[in-house]
């Protein structure tokens, strides 16, 4: 399923994060997209979480996987949401950056994503009950860290009303949430490439086996055989030497577009998001 770039220009809009500076809600940039094809109002409304290069091309526009996701989630009659968390914070990229440097980490995303859903909850053509996070990469790694209940912030958004519906994460970082162990606010659904070298599948796999779901369905994932990280790229694959981190660090990762993954993978994000927002 390939799609062109073409979906109407975007309303800017101010998003308050949960995250702060000297005592200031920081104000984030959000590219909202309403569903003209929503069957009914409110309708539901899905966050797009964007990886480590950010959520923009290099003429600095929304990129074509964005674009491309939002036709596919309005066309299903659902809100878009994109989220910038870099550009207000001064970053243009993280994924330069060696883990455990880079000054917009797992904690200012998670309560950059609050606020989004938080936004999208006092809206009166979105409906609150039927909210969703969608991320890739450093975005992934970001969805699940706030949909487990083992964190503490997760816990307290939940208790002021903060509701989420599903999650879908696509080639996320699993490790820091495999160690601190996952415990689901919400449906999850994580796609993984099986020959993914940036982030590997297997943190993931063992994550969805050691959850916890207390009392709600187990953690979904599917592997895709022979993908590479980012495989829902339209882009070939090649080695992007500059990312020092991965399963080899300093080696270099691999990303770049798998047909088979990408097709597949956008009927999984579908099936799953249908079942829990429709």
């Amino acid at each position: 399923m390939l799609l062109c770039a073409c979906s109407a220009q975007a309303e800017k809009v101010e998003i308050a994060s949960f995250d702060q500076a000297q005592g200031q809600a920081i104000n984030l940039l959000g590219h909202w997209f309403p569903s003209k094809a929503a069957a009914q109002a409110p309708a539901p409304a899905v966050v797009l979480l964007h990886g480590c290069g950010g959520p923009y091309d290099k003429k600095g526009a929304l990129s074509e996987r964005m674009l491309n996701y939002i036709d596919v989630l309005n066309a299903e009659g659902w809100h878009a949401l994109v989220l910038d968390s870099l550009t207000p914070r001064g970053e243009k990229e993280l994924c330069t950056q060696k883990i455990g440097t880079r000054s917009v980490t797992m904690t200012e995303r998670r309560r950059d994503a609050f606020g989004a859903l938080h936004w999208l909850a006092a809206r009166a053509d979105v409906d609150p009950a039927r909210l969703a996070l969608l991320g890739w990469s450093n975005g992934g790694s970001t969805v699940l860290a706030s949909s487990n209940r083992r964190h503490a912030e997760v816990q307290a958004a939940a208790g002021l009303g903060i509701k989420l519906r599903a999650a879908v994460a696509f080639y996320p970082g699993c490790e820091a949430d495999l160690k601190r162990g996952y415990a689901p606010l919400a449906p999850l659904l994580i796609l993984s490439g099986g020959s993914d070298d940036w982030t590997a599948a297997a943190p993931c796999e063992a994550l969805v086996k050691a959850s916890e779901p207390q009392g709600m369905a187990k953690p979904q994932i599917k592997v895709y055989p022979g993908a590479f990280h980012g495989f829902d790229a339209l882009a070939p694959v090649r080695l992007r030497a500059d990312v020092p981190n991965g399963v080899k660090p300093g080696a270099g990762v691999h990303v770049g577009g798998q047909a088979a993954a990408r097709e597949a993978s956008r009927q999984d994000l579908l099936s799953f998001l249908r079942e829990h927002l429709n």
